[in-house]
C-alpha cells in the first residue's frame, strides 16, 4: 500500500509542477509520476525534508525539485520552433 500511495503522490506533485511551469498539457500520467518521484528525491536531497509528509515524501522541497527537473528536462528535449 505504500508504494501505491507512493505513486499516487508523485503524480500529483508532478501534475502540480507541470501546470506552474505551463508543461502540464504536454505531459501524459506516466511522465507526471516519474517526475513527482524524481523531483522529490531531487529536492529532497537540496533542501531536506521539511514541511508536511505525505507518502514519505515532504511536499515542499518535492514540489520545488520536481518544477526545477520539469523546467530543466523542458528546456533540454521542448519542440524546436520551425
Amino acid at each position: 500500500m505504500g508504494l501505491l500511495w507512493s505513486l499516487i503522490v508523485g503524480g500529483v506533485i508532478g501534475a502540480i509542477a507541470g501546470a506552474i511551469t505551463n508543461k502540464g498539457s504536454s505531459m501524459g500520467i506516466i511522465y507526471n509520476v516519474i517526475a513527482g518521484l524524481v523531483g522529490s528525491a531531487i529536492g529532497q536531497a537540496l533542501f531536506g525534508s521539511w514541511g508536511p509528509v505525505i507518502g514519505g515524501m515532504a511536499i515542499i522541497p518535492s514540489l520545488i525539485g520536481a518544477v526545477i527537473l520539469v523546467a530543466v528536462v523542458s528546456f533540454f528535449f521542448g519542440r524546436k520552433a520551425a
